[in-house]
């Protein structure tokens, strides 16, 4: 009890120290006392707009005037139409000094509306202390510094006691000195976000712009009438919108401006959401307070990016609900594997928490909510995913908690040990392999079974015949069947064998026709039997004559990873996934739920399932008994992965509501309906990879193509599936060091056979939901080596993919550069999505490019089996072979 409080102590600790790090107030800035000398004042609050001619009323102009009377020395305007020719009347009403402006482009009739209006103003209120005619006229392409100088003249002549100048952005003045001449004053815009200064250099390069005008022009007062930085939206080069950017930046800015003497305006008094459209979501963003007219940059004190997040990490406190349970649950687990799971669940609903209010903290755009809510579901999938693995982790990497451990029996005495009918499927495979296997059921050490062979839809004679001789010659034991036109499949061949087995046969064997066995498997297991409720005995899937092939050992390895890891793990809850080969079931209990389900393409894992709800128990012995063949080429380990992945489909269409929690009707417990749900979700991930790569592919098109719409990705969208990836790596080769004793090669060979399915395994799921059938897919064995291209061919559409990625990611880098960190981030999620793919591409090679490896004989390694056809067809002259605890004779 005292390791349970322990672990929660550490939990809340550790969850609190990360919420506070990663919100830490930013480095302390000198305080800004004074008053702000001047803002850019629009006054339209949330659901205005000009652009749709949605303008504020006198009153709300007015009110803000008011709110800014005492905090600022003066407001600066941008137009004198559309109810902004009210301003300086209201402003003088209440003592506020203007500098008002009038927007000058291309609408010449419109141009002459705003002349009259500011001159208008300036007849009529001497609170107005500068004019700008024109605003960024120059940079636009609007004016010609002549054809602008002539609007400035009209104004000086109409008010000789104002200051009239224009105004332009630094670089402007110092291409256009000849405009100078026309001002009485030099008006400025210094933003170095748009400019791409990273935050840590804004003010250093402000002030250098600032000192090359005045030395550019020394005769003339030079007034900064913008300058600011925004404090939301997406990166611009390396400039980081942020809150903590923006009060960092107008604290020592303003402050230097104090002591320095220099004139500015702060761009701006209050965020406009109606520039989003124009300038994306960071356009909204450059007010000293929000649109709601509260202060949102602190001038003094501490300055904290996201204030949410103390109810953020409240909320995240939920999750040790969760956490006690698991506690509760499993509380003779080591401290060790609970401290680990436990601070994962805490970190997963951590993130959970963030990704839920990352759109209160960050602004989006459009196009961002709707990938937001559409990848939500799978980001919380993924996460679900992570649990999962991490949950298999804690238990199996500290196995000490585990009580269902089960080792072969040996029984010396042949007394009571029940006859076993062993079945044999086989279609269209070649006689030699099959033969060999049947050479090693002849030769196990057991007194009592049968062999049945049925040959299943194989019409070639050449094919089925030496194995009807065979058998023959084998003895009364062996029975070969050969079945011209037969439905069902493999499910179908083994109904047929399961009618025709012995009466006196108690247990059911199945092996597959590339297995050889060791002549103990029999006398080991059987002896479980022996215990009424057990109605399945399992041992592991295992392959041979995979050495010296790169191709056959990553993918033999990658198997492996299942047998000595998932299914140990899914054993301690009685929950392990029923395998078509090397299994035995009472034969009682087969006969009491039906048979094989020859409607289902995994039919084994099917029956398996069927037998648990029924309540009867599982046996799974993790010691090799009979090994088979790996599959020569890529395209039959493909076929094979792809099976299994739909017929989990299958299975689940079938029965999912055998397996929701409070389905009482059936004997399947928690534990089970856990195993048989987490154990195929992490497929299902794999198939959200493919909406997760489609909405990278056309957010990438987007940002070159429709950059206004589509901003560059925020961390929303990029840690999570990036997390998700670089876990499942971190498990798989964490878990397979611990249990399964191959070298650190033969581990990242397998990591990469596994993601080199990830594709095949997408369509799989895809197709498993919209399709009720798919023809059964046989796993061929001793195929022929292909050509290059063939290996290219049966990668095709991982290439193609994976070309598409490697496009976007260098159109992206192409188009916007290296500056951003996000943008640049969003290259590498796009080369991270490509892995599974080039893994593919990889492994297809390697399947038809034994050599592709440097240093590791490339020879063809079939099987032996399979070679020893020797003078005939018929099996003359045939070798025998058999294996006796793992040695052949």
């Amino acid at each position: 009890m005292r390791k349970n409080a322990l672990v929660v102590l550490i939990v809340i600790v550790v969850n609190l120290g990360l919420w506070a790090w990663f919100n830490r107030p930013a480095e302390p800035e000198l305080d800004f006392t004074g008053q702000v000398k001047a803002v850019s004042f629009s006054p339209y609050r949330a659901d205005q707009d000009p652009l749709v001619n949605k303008f504020p009323t006198p009153a709300q102009i007015e009110e803000d005037i008011v709110f800014l009377k005492g905090k600022t020395g003066a407001i600066r305007t941008y137009s004198s139409l559309e109810g902004m020719e009210l301003i300086p009347g209201l402003a003088d009403k209440h003592g506020m000094p203007v500098m008002a402006g009038a927007w000058l482009d291309k609408r010449l009739k419109r141009n002459e509306q705003e002349m009259a209006g500011l001159l208008k103003n300036l007849a009529e209120h001497k609170n107005i202390e500068k004019v700008f005619v024109g605003n960024e006229s120059i940079l636009r392409g609007d004016f010609k510094p002549a054809a602008l100088a002539e609007y400035i003249r009209r104004v000086k002549e109409a008010a000789p006691h104002v200051q009239v100048s224009t105004a332009e952005p630094w670089h402007v003045w110092i291409n256009n000195p000849e405009l100078a001449k026309h001002v009485d004053f030099i008006a400025i815009h210094i933003l170095p976000y748009w400019e791409r200064i990273p935050e840590e250099k804004a003010i250093e390069w402000s002030l250098k712009r600032y000192r090359q005008v005045v030395e550019r022009f020394p005769d003339k007062h030079v007034l900064v009438a913008e300058i600011g930085w925004p404090s939301n939206g997406e990166r611009w080069g390396k400039a980081k919108a942020s809150i903590a950017n923006e009060a960092k930046f107008l604290r020592e800015f303003m402050n230097i401006a104090q002591q320095q003497n220099i004139d500015y305006c702060v761009m701006e008094a209050f965020d406009q959401p109606w520039k989003r459209p124009l300038e994306g979501v960071v356009g909204a963003h450059w007010g000293i307070w929000t649109v709601d007219r509260t202060l949102k940059i602190p001038l003094t004190g501490v300055i904290m990016e996201d204030t949410l997040w103390p109810v953020q990490w409240g909320l995240s406190l939920l999750f040790l609900a969760p956490i006690l349970l698991f506690l509760y649950k499993r509380n003779d687990q080591p401290f060790q594997g609970k401290l680990f799971f436990a601070l994962l669940v805490q970190t997963v609903g951590s993130s959970m928490v963030w990704i839920a209010f990352t759109p209160i903290t960050v602004e989006f755009l459009p196009a961002e909510t709707a990938a937001w809510a559409f990848l939500l579901p799978m980001q919380i999938g993924l996460l679900a995913v992570v649990l999962i693995n991490g949950f298999e982790m804690s238990e199996m990497l500290w196995p000490e908690g585990l009580k269902r451990r089960f080792f072969p029996l040996l029984h010396d005495s042949d007394k009571g040990l029940p006859k076993v009918s062993i079945h044999v499927a086989c279609c269209k495979e070649p006689p030699a392999m099959v033969i060999a296997t049947l050479n090693s059921l002849a030769a196990l050490d057991y007194p009592d079974y049968e062999v049945l062979l049925v040959d299943n839809n194989t019409h070639d004679p050449e094919l089925w015949k030496p194995l009807e001789e065979h058998c023959a010659k084998l003895g009364d034991k062996f029975r070969f069947f050969h079945l011209e036109e037969w439905p069902g499949y493999k499910a179908g061949a083994l109904n047929f064998a399961l009618k025709n087995t012995a009466p006196d046969a108690e247990v059911v064997a199945v092996v597959d026709s590339d297995y050889q066995v060791r002549s103990s498997w029999l006398r080991s297991l059987t002896p479980y039997f022996a215990k009424p409720s057990i109605a399945i005995v399992q041992s592991p899937q295992d392959h041979r004559e995979w050495e010296g092939d790169p191709y056959k050992t990553v993918c033999a390895w990658e198997y492996d990873g299942f047998f000595r890891i998932g299914m140990v793990h899914r054993n301690e809850r009685n929950a392990i996934i029923q395998h078509g080969t090397m299994t035995m079931i009472r034969r009682s209990v087969m006969e009491e739920i039906g048979g094989w389900g020859e409607w289902c393409i995994c039919e084994d894992a099917e029956l398996g399932l069927r037998v648990m709800e029924k309540g009867y128990e599982t046996v799974y012995v993790p010691e090799s008994f009979g090994k088979g063949l790996t599959p020569d080429t890529y395209a039959g380990y493909q076929r094979q992965r792809f099976r299994w992945a739909y017929g989990a489909v299958q299975i689940l269409k079938r029965h999912w509501r055998l397996l929701m929690p409070w389905n009482k009707t059936t004997q399947l417990d928690n534990g089970q309906k856990f195993h048989f749900i987490a154990g195929w979700l992490p497929w299902f991930a794999d198939a959200t990879q493919i909406a997760v790569l489609v909405v990278s592919l056309v957010w990438s098109l987007g940002m070159l193509v429709l950059p206004r719409y589509f901003g560059t990705p925020l961390s929303i969208f990029l840690l999570p599936p990036l997390g998700a990836f670089l876990f499942k790596l971190f498990h798989f080769m964490w878990l397979y060091k611990t249990r399964v004793k191959c070298g650190a090669w033969a581990r990242i060979g397998a990591a990469i056979a596994g993601l080199a399915l990830t594709h095949t395994i997408a369509k799989a799921i895809f197709q498993g939901l919209f399709t009720s059938s798919k023809p059964f897919l046989r796993t061929p064995k001793c195929e022929e080596r292909c050509a290059v291209m063939r290996g290219l061919l049966m990668a095709r559409e991982e290439l193609m993919i994976l070309g598409l990625l490697w496009l976007a990611a260098a159109g992206v880098i192409a188009r916007y550069g290296t500056d951003n960190p996000d943008i640049v981030t969003w290259a590498v999620i796009l080369i991270v999505q490509s892995a599974p793919y080039l893994a593919t591409l990889c492994l297809s090679l390697m399947s038809v490019m034994p050599g592709l490896i440097p240093g590791v004989d490339g020879k063809l390694a079939c099987s032996n089996a399979c070679q020893l056809v020797g003078a005939s067809a018929t099996g003359e002259a045939l070798a025998t072979v058999a294996v006796k605890d793992n040695e052949k004779v």
